[in-house]
């Protein structure tokens, strides 16, 4: 992996026209990085989930810029005229409440329209609740799948429960404090015995991460109040079951009436999954107690 840059600070050259997509903090104010401050401050105008939490965000970094509303309600109406403005060499900021702008956030519809019409965009790199929440779980992280909110409905969110069912991936899930005993129910039931975590209020004065597997959590959640604050779910990856000796033994048995050792332990090996050098070992050994050798 490449070593960073120190590129100079946005403040001192000219911010370029472009959409900027920006990660803002997921809780802790603190968390925003230098060089989102800086676009931040040069920028023409700053796309908000909702003004009034960034008002926040802004004023407590000292930083005057207009505001639009952009969400999931009014994006069909305005994303024209953000297009427009863009096309004309504005430096437009895309923000959401928290974290990461388009991991279940709106934004995905904007920054494919300003890529089709050639406009520049630019990640700003910063807070995820996701990747937060599944560093501090202790579960697998080189492979994970952030599967965002559940369908509400237990149907549904069983139905899609069942499609993640057979991934080899630790899964990420966002969650209400209101259907987390519900989903964790839902999740127990569908994928099974696993290790999973329930981080609350990631980087503010009450974080707490609860790790166990599904089962317990399950029973857990169901003996407390309901919980407050934003809630991330990591369920780990299906366990993988050990060997089956039992079967290996009686298709070694099977083999070694009519073929060598070692070829008896190659076939089984290769039938289920299992080391050739330990088939080899327990061949050996059952054509040893056939024979009466030691």
């Amino acid at each position: 992996m490449s070593k960073p840059t120190l590129s100079p600070p946005e403040s001192q050259k000219p911010l370029e026209p472009a959409l900027y997509v920006a990660a803002t903090p997921i809780g802790n104010a603190r968390d925003i990085t230098l060089r989102a401050l800086d676009v931040l401050r040069g920028c023409d105008a700053i796309l908000a989930e909702d003004t009034r939490t960034t008002s926040k965000l802004l004023s407590i970094h000292s930083i005057s810029r207009p505001l639009l509303t952009y969400n999931d309600h009014n994006a069909p109406r305005v994303r024209p005229g953000i297009l427009a403005r863009l096309r004309r060499g504005d430096r437009i900021v895309l923000v959401s409440d928290a974290g990461t702008p388009l991991i279940s956030d709106p934004g995905y519809k904007l920054v494919r329209a300003a890529l089709a019409e050639g406009v520049s965009v630019q990640v700003l790199p910063g807070p995820s609740a996701a990747l937060a929440a599944l560093v501090l779980a202790g579960l697998p992280t080189d492979r994970f799948l952030v599967a965002g909110f559940l369908p509400p409905r237990s149907g549904e969110r069983r139905a899609t429960l069942e499609e993640l069912k057979m991934s080899q991936s630790s899964l990420v899930f966002f969650e209400s404090p209101q259907r987390l005993a519900d989903s964790l129910r839902d999740m127990q039931e569908i994928l099974g015995s696993r290790p999973a975590a329930v981080a609350r209020e990631l980087t503010k004065l009450h974080e707490e991460v609860r790790r166990d597997d599904l089962a317990r959590l399950v029973e857990l959640y169901a003996e407390r109040e309901q919980p407050r604050g934003e809630i991330t779910i990591v369920v780990g990856p299906p366990q993988q079951a050990g060997p089956d000796f039992a079967r290996a033994d009686a298709l070694l048995d099977k083999a070694l009436t009519f073929m060598p050792v070692r070829p008896a332990a190659d076939l089984v090996a290769d039938a289920l999954k299992i080391p050739r050098r330990i088939t080899y070992a327990r061949a050996l050994s059952r054509r040893g107690a056939r024979t009466g050798e030691n």
